[in-house]
């Protein structure tokens, strides 16, 4: 059996999915067809019901769940991993509703955070993730929301924190930040998501066992090829809530969908008014 599956090219993904891909591991009969994309392709890929298996961030499964199930493993969800909200230079928090904020993505977890901290900005440019701190460097951009790998290297470049959303996020709601999922097409057979479910576990065990020692497939796609700065992103991003979501991670991704639905109320309710 062949099924399309798809994940970032970020270290974190790639670690997880290593073992299973390269079938380092018993893949019991699975095979799998790999496209490694930026996650809002994916986003928008699950929008259209694409792949079969997906990577995605939690700001788009509202917009997917009437064709996909969330699965229980290979995310990423914990505290202090949020997204980043910098400038070139430091800035009253007040000056963000009226500047040009470059954000990774509209249907991003990124995306979702920024407007929960900020419901009044409107001057958003959505770009790629990996063109954000050059597009606020250039001055194309007064501000930019900076994810994955960027949140090891901002400083380096003489960039500023003006808040860490991921911060605010568990301030309002005492939950941990979900970041992104790997959803599986509802139209599968039935009992595949537990197996798919099992054989990411026995992918992370198995790339976990070996650690800190780094697979070739992480060093070939990772973009900041710095091995420590790959470690970094790999101790942030992956942990226990990567092997199971748990009550505590279930939670937390309700958490995320009433924020999303009430955002989107909002925002109804002010364009009715209008």
């Amino acid at each position: 059996m062949r099924f399309t599956l798809g994940f970032s090219p970020c270290p974190n993904d790639t670690f997880i999915f290593d073992a299973l891909v390269n079938k380092k591991i018993d893949t019991e009969g699975l095979d799998f067809e790999v496209f490694l994309e930026d996650v809002q392709t994916l986003n928008q890929w699950a929008m259209q019901g694409k792949l079969d298996i997906s990577k995605i961030s939690y700001g788009v499964l509202p917009l997917v769940l009437h064709q996909y199930r969330l699965l229980e493993a290979g995310g990423a969800l914990g505290k202090g991993v949020g997204p980043l909200l910098i400038s070139k230079q430091p800035q009253p928090l007040s000056a963000v509703n009226t500047a040009t904020i470059a954000i990774p993505g509209q249907q991003t977890t990124a995306h979702l955070l920024f407007s929960l901290a900020f419901p009044g900005a409107t001057q958003k440019k959505f770009m790629v993730f990996s063109d954000i701190e050059d597009a606020v460097l250039s001055g194309k951009v007064d501000c930019g929301v900076i994810i994955h790998e960027n949140r090891f290297t901002y400083q380096q470049k003489g960039l500023t924190k003006l808040m860490d959303l991921g911060e605010f996020w568990e301030k309002e709601t005492a939950s941990p930040i979900p970041l992104g999922g790997i959803v599986l097409r509802k139209d599968q057979a039935p009992g595949l998501s537990e197996k798919v479910n099992a054989l990411i576990r026995k992918s992370l065990e198995y790339a976990f066992s070996r650690y800190p020692a780094l697979p070739t497939y992480v060093k070939q796609h990772a973009q900041e090829m710095d091995e420590q700065v790959m470690r970094q992103h790999i101790d942030l991003y992956v942990n226990n809530y990567s092997l199971s979501l748990g009550s505590e991670g279930e939670k937390a991704v309700q958490t995320l969908l009433k924020t999303y639905a009430g955002l989107h109320s909002r925002k109804g309710a002010g364009q009715a008014q209008g």
